[in-house]
């Protein structure tokens, strides 16, 4: 046997360090795995609710001629946790109006009919309303911060577009041609489990009896398995992939979350003001569809091409007004995606773990860069696993990146990531210069 008392003090530290990890990440699995069956008991108890069972909700739909919601909730995410929490204990602000939907809530990807569910697989909390023919009236449920979702979401705002749901509702089928666009092309897989990334490891159904955790399919994986098909292939990812679900505020429209689609400002110098957009517009419709949310103009845009224009239908004073909304070319890479857990895997990809972000003007002007010229400053240095290539190939927090692969004019860090995703494959090694310290370095940084 070792004699203990003559053990190394690092051997103390290292093992109580050890201990403390796989306590924390013991703990955190516990806490996530009540979180799951805490809702569900909690959901299921109440009665109103159809829980994990499309299936039924559509039966229950036919038979009631009542329209659907169908929210979709990653459980353990604290982020819309509050806007959820009012949805599900049926705020008296909306209970009336949830009265008149069959309600189902579906707290996992699994099994999600793809054709159908299509939306910004990086929310933690989104909502559909659809008929039981599965037509869908609208969507809701957006972000555009990692936290702050009340800038783009308010139970006042999915009030009114419960209420526009029911309009909708009342006059189908006469309205059908007009929701007809709401519905995407057939997806490649039909559900996520089928993906080749996730096949293998997940079922249709969650382990509540075993790993509930484990056995959940989050939503943002759904994104990331699709990038994968393109990445394992060597393909260019298109940039519907890259920057799906372009946020209004990319061209210049600032939406009230505590309305359906009215304008609060229109940013100063963008395409929405060149185009004529007034704050106080109400949005109406988009390509001739109805617009319940923030998240049906997302839908348009998502769907748009590369460039061109977007037609519209805004109120105003009363009167509707046509508009047209402007795409100038690259006018997707202009949103930001740092936000989206999603992009934590294209950093795996492309930049070893680095999470980066453009220098200030204080800072440019400190290292003597123009306006123009790449000045990504590292915030983030990954230290495990695949996320931990930038470190070991000598990147070090602060440093500031000035050309990648010979290019050195301005871009974001999505930009960049979209630049050698598109450019390089896995195995590839990119040449970055980094200034740190107000020395040049030229370091190399491997793809996967």
């Amino acid at each position: 046997m070792r004699n203990v008392s003559r053990m190394k003090p690092w051997f103390w530290g290292a093992g109580i360090a050890a201990f403390t990890l796989v306590s924390a990440v013991l703990a955190q699995g516990q806490d996530r795995r009540s979180k799951v069956l805490g809702d569900r008991d909690r959901v299921e108890s109440s009665g109103f609710w159809i829980y994990n069972d499309l299936p039924r909700g559509f039966s229950e739909a036919k038979k009631t001629g009542k329209p659907l919601l169908v929210t979709f909730r990653c459980i353990p995410c604290e982020h819309c946790a509050k806007l959820d929490e009012q949805v599900v204990e049926r705020d008296p602000g909306i209970q009336k109006l949830l009265s008149q939907f069959v309600c189902v809530r579906v707290v996992h990807a699994n099994a999600m009919d793809l054709s159908l569910f299509q939306f910004d697989y990086d929310q933690s909390w989104t909502a559909f309303f659809l008929n039981a023919d599965r037509i869908v009236y609208g969507r809701y449920g957006t972000r555009s911060h990692q936290t702050e979702s009340a800038e783009d979401m308010s139970l006042e705002g999915f009030s009114k577009a419960l209420q526009a749901a029911l309009d909708l509702h009342r006059q189908y089928p006469k309205n059908k041609a007009l929701l007809t666009a709401k519905t995407g092309a057939p997806a490649v897989v039909k559900v996520p489990e089928e993906f080749p990334s996730l096949r293998g490891k997940y079922t249709a159904k969650l382990d509540y009896t075993g790993k509930v955790v484990q056995s959940c399919i989050h939503c943002h994986q759904v994104r990331e398995a699709e990038r994968m098909v393109f990445r394992t292939a060597g393909k260019p990812m298109p940039d519907t992939v890259l920057f799906p679900y372009p946020h209004p505020k990319t061209l210049g429209l600032i939406i009230d979350p505590a309305t359906k689609s009215t304008l609060k400002g229109v940013a100063s110098a963008s395409p929405a003001e060149k185009d004529g957009f007034k704050a106080g517009d109400e949005i109406a419709t988009a390509e001739g569809q109805p617009v319940l949310s923030i998240a049906d103009i997302q839908w348009v845009l998502h769907h748009a091409g590369p460039s061109g224009a977007v037609r519209t239908e805004v109120r105003r004073g009363g009167k509707l007004l046509p508009l047209k909304l402007t795409l100038a070319p690259g006018w997707r890479q202009r949103g930001d995606i740092s936000w989206r857990a999603t992009s934590w895997d294209l950093r795996r990809m492309v930049t070893g773990g680095l999470l980066l972000a453009e220098a200030s003007a204080e800072e440019r002007r400190q290292a003597n860069f123009p306006e123009d010229r790449l000045a990504l400053k590292v915030m983030h240095v990954g230290e495990y696993g695949e996320h931990a290539v930038a470190k070991q190939a000598g990147f070090q927090k602060g440093d500031l990146l000035t050309a990648v692969n010979g290019r050195s004019e301005r871009m974001s860090e999505g930009g960049l990531m979209a630049s050698l995703l598109n450019s390089t494959k896995p195995g590839d090694r990119a040449s970055v210069s980094v200034l740190r310290g107000g020395q040049k370095l030229d370091l190399t940084l491997k793809m996967q």
